[in-house]
């Protein structure tokens, strides 16, 4: 037997063919998204001996392998998620950040508007046309403050949509990973195609979610969300599912299926696009609007305060201008229930010093017999209340109020004290004369000992015999000892008996005033209640307010509530940018990686074609010379 040239030309047309094949392909391909580059891999044919030496018969295409590098396609989808993670979060807090700088510039414009007409009040208290201004501005301020808010929650809502939109992404692409495992099942590794759509979900998944992948026997991948939840398994999926917030259902939570059971899932910590969402909404959107709510309390409590301590133009005591913090509209939103309590109590929380507020979020677990354990969730730190009847006291700048039922031990409850506020601020005034830029006049008398002081509540009737008025001024001793008071005119005569009082209001003369007391003492305090258009001492004190630090425990001012506020999303927007150029450097990085590897370079393809066609064009020139020498061999023997 011979050496079979024409076959041998044959397996080398055949191979050659095969190389071109799997180049062309390379080439066509790429710009494909997801597509390795191919290599045909080519081996010599079993020699035969003949005459005692071994002869080749050809070569043949033994594998096409589809060029893969796991380390670095790992490191991929790591700076895939990393990056999508840093993008969204630019791109959230740069929505933020110019809600603040455009809509938001209306705030402090709006507080500069109404201490500058409250200054122009204090120069004529009795002008009506500057009354109703310092009105204006203060309407002016809500709605502001109104707008703000309207923004912040289109934020929550649109951030909410975005989560909604990602998670169901999410599953669909889970929904088609598993029937990839399905048919790679079937075919085994060996359908290139089907691997290659199948890294492309998984990039796309990482974006998304941070994942970790788990290969198996024929090409099939289980998928697992973070470290926390397996996502595909095989052909199986365990979908994520969107459930209502819990106590807050507007702000929805994930959730997957675990042993026939939804379990809950900590968005903040699942990375890629989604996690940077609900860290987006948690971190940042929640804190900016408990902190515009502490603003609208502080300012709509700072004026009220002042309003109840002095005298109209009707000479009544001052009137709310803004509706009081405590109003339903106002208070909204304040307390959430968990869903998990088994005891029926439900709660509210009460306002009672807006200077002490920090604008942050509680946790109020419930332990039996008697232990109210708050928590601050921003800083972790923890207080004790206190149980007295059904108030709950001993927060920062509120008490909560067991309105109905009972608690349960384990019970727990989010407590928001600013939530809602900024939304319903409003101007309760509408006559300009109600401005109350007037104060009682309410003398001390220089023996005291400081120990009481008094505020006038309510005027009651000016006609009323003995009503103190200038030159008629009364004077009450007030023993707080034995809650007794004893009234002497401006000549100093007794008008009566001492008489009993019941803590902490005395209402005599046609008008009614506070006592408070810090110890057992015997103080004088001297009173007229004259109308005085042209008096501006507590609209001086209202004026005041611009510069008074009212706020965060004395250390902070109205506008500065809203500048930290402003301030922290600008530093956040810009700490974003800096992050996600980092995380595109590193993508970048592992891009070129893989493409190095798995990529498609054509240059080298072109090269390639160029070799693959000369040995296709010398294999068919050995089938040639074959023919030729087997026609000169057929015409030697005739």
């Amino acid at each position: 037997m011979g050496v079979d040239l024409l076959n041998i030309a044959r397996t080398g047309i055949l191979a050659s063919q095969s190389q071109l094949g799997v180049t062309g392909n390379n080439i066509t391909n790429v710009n494909t998204e997801g597509y390795h580059r191919q290599v045909a891999q080519q081996s010599a044919l079993l020699p035969q001996n003949f005459g005692g030496n071994f002869y080749g018969t050809g070569s043949y295409v033994s594998d096409v392998k589809r060029i893969y590098n796991d380390f670095a396609t790992r490191e991929l989808r790591l700076g895939q998620s990393a990056l999508s993670h840093a993008q969204t979060s630019h791109s959230k807090l740069t929505e933020l950040d110019a809600l603040f700088s455009q809509i938001g510039k209306a705030v402090p414009q709006g507080l500069s508007d109404l201490f500058s007409d409250l200054g122009n009040l204090v120069d004529q208290p009795d002008d009506l046309g500057i009354r109703g201004g310092v009105l204006n501005s203060a309407g002016q301020l809500a709605s502001a403050i109104n707008q703000i808010q309207t923004g912040l929650d289109g934020q929550m809502k649109y951030t909410n949509d975005q989560i909604d939109g990602v998670t169901k992404r999410v599953n669909d692409i889970a929904t088609e990973l598993a029937r990839l495992n399905g048919e790679l099942m079937k075919s085994g590794d060996g359908n290139m195609q089907l691997l290659d759509e199948q890294d492309r979900l998984l990039k796309e998944l990482s974006g998304y979610v941070q994942i970790n992948v788990i290969p198996q026997d024929g090409g099939v991948k289980s998928v697992m969300l973070g470290g926390s939840a397996m996502l595909v398994a095989g052909q199986e999926t365990m979908a994520v599912s969107m459930q209502p917030g819990d106590p807050f259902p507007q702000e929805p939570r994930l959730s997957v299926e675990v042993g026939g059971k939804m379990v809950a899932l900590d968005g903040t910590k699942v990375g890629g696009e989604l996690g940077a969402l609900f860290q987006y909404r948690e971190q940042t959107l929640k804190p900016a609007i408990n902190e515009i709510g502490q603003l609208a309390l502080g300012v709509a409590d700072a004026f009220n305060e002042l309003q109840k301590q002095g005298l109209d133009l009707n000479g009544e005591v001052g009137s709310n201008i803004f509706n009081d913090i405590n109003d339903p509209l106002a208070s909204f939103g304040r307390v959430g229930a968990l869903s998990s309590n088994t005891g029926t109590a439900a709660l509210s929380a009460n306002i009672t010093d807006t200077g002490k507020l920090k604008g942050t979020e509680y946790e109020l677990t419930f332990t039996a017999p008697a232990t109210y354990e708050l928590k601050d969730t921003q800083t972790g730190s923890v207080q004790n209340l206190t149980l007295s009847g059904t108030t709950l006291s001993g927060a920062d700048g509120f008490t909560l109020n067991i309105d109905s039922g009972a608690l349960a031990s384990g019970d727990k409850f989010v407590i928001r004290p600013t939530a809602g506020a900024a939304a319903g601020l409003k101007v309760a005034m509408t006559d300009p004369k109600g401005i109350a830029a007037a104060s009682p006049g309410i003398t001390a008398d220089a023996s005291n000992a400081g120990d009481v002081s008094v505020r006038v509540t309510s005027i009651d009737n000016r006609n009323a015999a003995d009503f103190p008025v200038t030159g008629s001024e009364l004077t009450f001793e007030i023993d707080t000892a034995t809650n007794q008071f004893e009234v002497f005119d401006a000549d100093g005569n007794s008008l009566g008996p001492a008489a009993a009082y019941t803590p902490p209001s005395i209402s005599a003369y046609g008008f009614t005033f506070e006592v408070t007391a810090t110890g057992t003492s015997t103080e004088r305090f001297t009173f007229d209640l004259s109308i005085k258009p042209g008096d501006n001492t507590n609209a001086l004190q209202m004026a005041k307010l611009n510069e008074a630090k009212l706020m965060n425990n004395g250390k902070s001012s109205f506008a500065d509530v809203y500048e930290t506020t402003k301030q922290n999303v600008g530093h956040k927007a810009k700490s974003a940018e800096i992050t996600m150029e980092a995380a595109e450097t590193v993508y970048l990085q592992a891009m070129t990686r893989v493409q190095s590897t798995s990529g498609v370079n054509l240059d080298e393809e072109a090269g390639n074609l160029m070799r693959f066609q000369q040995s296709y064009q010398a294999a068919a020139r050995i089938m040639t010379v074959s023919q030729q020498i087997f026609d000169s061999l057929l015409t030697s023997v005739r």
